[in-house]
Formats: C-alpha cells, structure tokens, sequence
C-alpha cells in the first residue's frame, strides 16, 4: 500500500454519521445568487507529490461497488429528481419541444487561488445560462461525467469542490463516479471510502442535505447506484462507472483480469438495449462513462507522445460487443478523465446501416487544462489538424467500423457541454468559458439525425 494518508491542514470537525432530516422536496441551490469568494477552506498538497506516493496502485487498484437499488431494465425518471414540480417541468419541455442540457468531467479544483477561481468561472457561466435563458430553452440539468472531487473523493473537500461551487447552479445534479471520486488511499476507514462519499451524495434514497453539504441546502441526488439511465423526454443517458484507475477504464472483471469489479454493468447494459429495441425508443440514446474510448496520441514516436491520458480499447470492445449483440448503438458517446475537449465521428455499421457516432471527450469542467500531445525524446509535440483521419486509434474493433475522424479539439480553454435534443435531432454543443455571450462561447457543435444516425450539416 502507498505512504501516508494525505489530510487537511486543519481537519474536518466531526459530523453525524448519517444525512440531515429528509426534506419533502429536492432542494437545487440557495434562495438568492451568492458570490462565492475565491478561497478553499482546505488547501491541497499538489498531485505531484501524491502521485508519488500512490506508485503503482493508480494502474492497479480497482473498486468494488454496489448493484443499483433498481432492477436492470429500470431507470430514473428526471421528473422523479424534480419531486412535486416534475410534472410541470415535464410539461414545459414538450410544450418547447426539445430539452436542453449541461454536461462536463473533471471539475474540482485542488488548490486556492488561480485554480479553483477557474472552476467557480465555469460553474458561474453554467449558472448564468440557466437563469438568462428563456423556457424554450432553459437547461433541465446538469450531467456531470465524473472526476466531482480531487485528490481522491475525500468527504472534507465536496464542500469545497462541489456544494459551494454549484451553489448558485438552479437545476439537478447528476454524476457517475470517476477515478478521483473512487480510488482508495492508504488509511481510509470502509466508512470514508471515497465511493461510499460519493453515493451518500448522489444516490441517496431520499432527499437529504448531507454532512459534506453543511450550512447549504441542495439535497443529495437520488440516483439508484453509481451506474443508472436516467430518462427524460427526447433523451435517455445510459451511465456507467469505470472504475479507480488512472487508465485505462475498467466496467467489469474482463473475464476474472480485475476481479474486485463485479459484472453487473454487463448485464445492465444488454437489459437497457434490450429495452430501447423492445419498446422501439424513438429518442436520442447516449452513453456517458468517465474514462474515454478514444484520446488522441500521435501516429508515430516523432511526434512526441499524447496526451496525460489515453484510451480505453477493451472497455469500447464490450460496450461494443453488447452494442452488437443488441443491434442498437448510442446516437453518441460522452467521457471526459483527459482534462480537454475532444470529438471524434466514428462510423460504425450496424443493422445494413453506417452510423455516424460522435464520441465527445469534455473534461476540462474546472480542474485542469493539459495539452493535446507532449514533446518526447528531443522531438517536439504536433499537434493534428482538425479533421485529421486517425482510425489507427480504433484498435481492433470487434464491430464494422468505416473510420475514426478527429474532428475538433480544444486544449487551452476551460469549458462545458450543452446538448439540445427534440424529436429529430441531437444537438451536442461545446461552449469555452469565459465569452460575453452564450453564442460567442460556442467553440463546437455537432448535429446528429436520430431516426439515420447520421450526421447533419450546422
């Protein structure tokens, strides 16, 4: 196991072990907009010297976690994270015929100063969207792609990293789990393991405030496990936990390879495909997981080496074999883990049909920026040009492929995800922070037709 335990400077005082009195009613954010002072009331060592001292357990280390409380075919219903008002905000959706979204990863910052004021920049252009848009196009809520809490999940920083950050976010929250919110560190005791921190917030049975929440009100999420598909109109996300690692990500054991991951999000994932061809689902299917499929490195040694991390090809092989054997295939694919914007259009041929498939990398929410490629061996880094063809990264397919095109990228700005759907197309939007307006902050947008899966000219 790894050196000491890192803690605060000045350590938590004691809280009840279990959440606050439960509220008839979710709780979003505070009654009135607050400015957030730019200050941690726990500083962070630096990764660096944590990292050290971790070693190899962050390629070796997995997690075990929970089945969902709910059966395999089942989801949330986003008007059930609404309480009371979920009826009439189903209704104000399909009065505007589309619903709109936030999405992003990797948001938490790990020290005062410079580097958590970059967060509250992000989380206060997602907060001002939602309260100068009008009700066509007003966002539902926010999906966050993992990566909430730095270092490691620990329940003295969610106070920090998330609850004071979005509290002036108006919307529901919800989360999968990434690396930082799951892997262990030494001295930990079972009841402060990161993922139980994590679920007590996001997947509470009922609304509570939690302890992590202390003096402010959103209420936990009520998300039945740390993998779930949430549904609402126009849209179904299918999210799944891929596990502690720094990479690659990880969904099960791959046949007893990791054997404290369960299986259970295999057998998950064929019930809710199986459900979307039984029910012939005419919405937009998205499937959300922290680690992405596909992130970038270069051809060849010569052009430096990629980016702080890669891909995960065996995790894509068994969402794709289930994808397979389904005969249904996610209109597109979210991750986030490396700290920049990537979208590729992968064609993937699946029932007499070639689908064009963006899989979005956005996990640039706050924590970080890393660069796309570094230099290595003497040889400075290139970085590709958009569009640039890089197929060699879709390793081995085990489904029809016809190609992996990189489409754009963004590996300097801080930024977010809004996604727009209606009853004929997916919108996925990418917007920079830091722009006078919601229009000047769109860097990206990709436009996929639902029923051909195929993508549309903006």
């Amino acid at each position: 196991m790894p050196a000491k335990k890192h803690h605060p400077t000045h350590p938590p005082k004691p809280h009840p072990p279990l959440p606050l009195p439960v509220f008839h009613e979710p709780v979003f954010n505070e009654d009135q907009q607050i400015v957030v002072p730019p200050q941690f009331l726990t500083p962070h060592p630096s990764d660096g010297k944590l990292y050290a001292s971790l070693g190899n357990l962050l390629s070796t280390q997995t997690t075990q976690f929970d089945k969902s409380r709910v059966a395999d075919g089942e989801m949330l219903e986003l008007a059930a994270a609404y309480g009371d008002h979920g009826p009439e905000l189903i209704q104000q959706i399909q009065q505007a015929k589309q619903i709109v979204f936030h999405a992003l990863g990797d948001s938490g910052a790990i020290t005062a100063g410079v580097k958590y004021q970059n967060e509250l920049n992000v989380t206060e252009q997602l907060s001002a969207d939602c309260h100068t848009s009008d009700a066509t196009n007003h966002p539902a809520f926010l999906y966050h792609l993992g990566d909430v809490v730095y270092d490691f999940g620990e329940e003295q920083y969610y106070y920090d990293q998330f609850y004071d950050a979005f509290r002036n976010y108006p919307c529901p929250i919800f989360a999968i789990p990434g690396n930082h919110d799951s892997f262990i560190t030494t001295g930990t005791a079972p009841e402060n393991e990161p993922l139980k921190i994590f679920e007590r917030n996001f997947c509470s049975p009922d609304w509570v405030i939690t302890p992590e929440a202390r003096s402010l009100h959103r209420t936990a999420m009520i998300q039945p496990g740390v993998y779930f598909t949430l549904d609402a109109p126009f849209v179904r996300i299918i999210g799944l936990f891929s596990n502690a690692l720094e990479d690659p990500g990880v969904i099960s054991s791959e046949n007893g390879k990791w054997s404290r991951v369960p299986d259970y999000q295999l057998s998950y994932l064929k019930a809710q495909l199986a459900a979307i061809k039984h029910q012939k689902y005419a919405g937009a299917v998205l499937l959300a997981v922290h680690h992405p499929p596909f992130s970038y490195a270069p051809p060849t040694t010569g052009a430096g080496t990629g980016g702080n991390h890669g891909g995960s090809p065996h995790m894509l092989a068994q969402i794709d074999t289930i994808c397979k054997q389904a005969g249904v295939y996610p209109h597109a694919i979210l991750s986030a883990h490396a700290h920049n914007y990537q979208r590729y259009t992968r064609t993937v041929k699946m029932n007499g049909a070639a689908y064009d498939v963006p899989f979005v990398v956005c996990g640039d929410g706050g924590h970080h920026v890393n660069p796309l490629t570094h230099a290595a061996k003497g040889k400075p880094s290139q970085e590709p040009a958009f569009g640039a063809d890089v197929s060699y990264l879709d390793r081995k397919p085990v489904i029809p492929t016809g190609g992996l095109i990189l489409e754009k990228y963004d590996d300097s700005s801080y930024g977010y995800l809004r996604i727009t759907v209606d009853a004929q197309q997916l919108r996925i939007g990418y917007q920079q922070v830091g722009k006078a307006s919601l229009a000047q902050s769109r860097f990206d947008l990709v436009t996929v037709d639902i029923a051909s899966h195929t993508m549309v000219s903006n």
